[in-house]
């Protein structure tokens, strides 16, 4: 079947480091992350960022890339040819407040930042802006922050994790990125939910990415690629991957994993 759609994280895959489509992982220039596009655009295979940025930087970038869809706040909404939808379940915005203010009304970060005192805080500046999630940064038990919300009545919450990340906090080797979202977000339900908008076939279709959130997605499609550099960073992904029986780790990191997964599938399909 050939292929008709990949959905690709942003940082620390599609992206190189800084954040920028023409740099590798250690920096130099690169036109890997390019020459993928070009070819998804030479194969007529459609290219979807799924991405726990805010709308307007996600929105940026794939006006850049030329491509009319794109999923934004790890999965709290899809928007296709212009148009939106939520996915965040019973949890709307209503006239007076966003869905992120009303989460900061009931104080769940709050209650986040005190069960994990000085091992998680606001991922400023990347924070603000956001309509639908709040976004920390860290080091942080996921199953136990999930039990303490579901004890303290805030069931319809969950947090994620959006992988390692480059930013440093003291007394943290690592830290990893966090989103807060509606229960029933998810970039895998968004990814779905696009999918059947264009009517595709999960086997006609494939992910990238480098967290565990992007993992999720994995059952959706019919390949999923690891970017080398994430099992290398991140030990709780590396254990994850066992539990997926179409993952598969690409030998290069961000850009070039992103190139290897893309050229890799046309190939053994062409």
């Amino acid at each position: 079947m050939a292929l008709s759609c990949v959905y690709t994280d942003l940082d620390g895959t599609l992206l190189g480091r800084g954040g920028s489509l023409f740099t590798d992982a250690d920096g130099g220039f690169s036109m890997m992350q390019a020459r993928g596009l070009e070819a998804c655009y030479r194969a007529g295979v459609e290219v979807v960022i799924m991405s726990g940025r805010r709308e307007a930087q996600v929105m940026e970038d794939a006006r850049l890339i030329g491509q009319a869809s794109y999923i934004y706040e790890a999965g709290c909404a899809v928007v296709i040819d212009g148009e939106t939808t939520l996915l965040t379940g019973e949890l709307r915005p209503d006239p007076q407040r966003s869905i992120n203010e009303q989460i900061e009304a009931r104080r769940v970060p709050e209650l986040l930042f005190e069960r994990f005192p000085g091992c998680l805080e606001n991922h400023a500046p990347w924070h603000t802006g956001r309509q639908h999630s709040h976004l920390f940064r860290g080091l942080a038990d996921v199953e136990e922050a999930n039990r303490l919300l579901e004890t303290e009545g805030h069931g319809d919450l969950r947090l994620l994790d959006n992988g390692a990340i480059n930013t440093t906090m003291p007394g943290i080797e690592v830290a990893h990125a966090y989103h807060l979202v509606p229960r029933l977000s998810s970039k895998a339900a968004a990814v779905s939910a696009h999918m059947r908008a264009r009517e595709y076939e999960p086997e006609a279709c494939i992910g990238v990415g480098d967290s565990i959130e992007d993992l999720e997605v994995a059952p959706a499609v019919g390949r999923f690629f690891v970017v080398a550099n994430a099992p290398r960073r991140d030990p709780a992904l590396r254990a994850s991957l066992a539990g997926y029986r179409n993952v598969e780790v690409a030998e290069g990191s961000m850009g070039e994993g992103f190139y290897e997964a893309v050229v890799s599938t046309l190939a053994r399909r062409g």
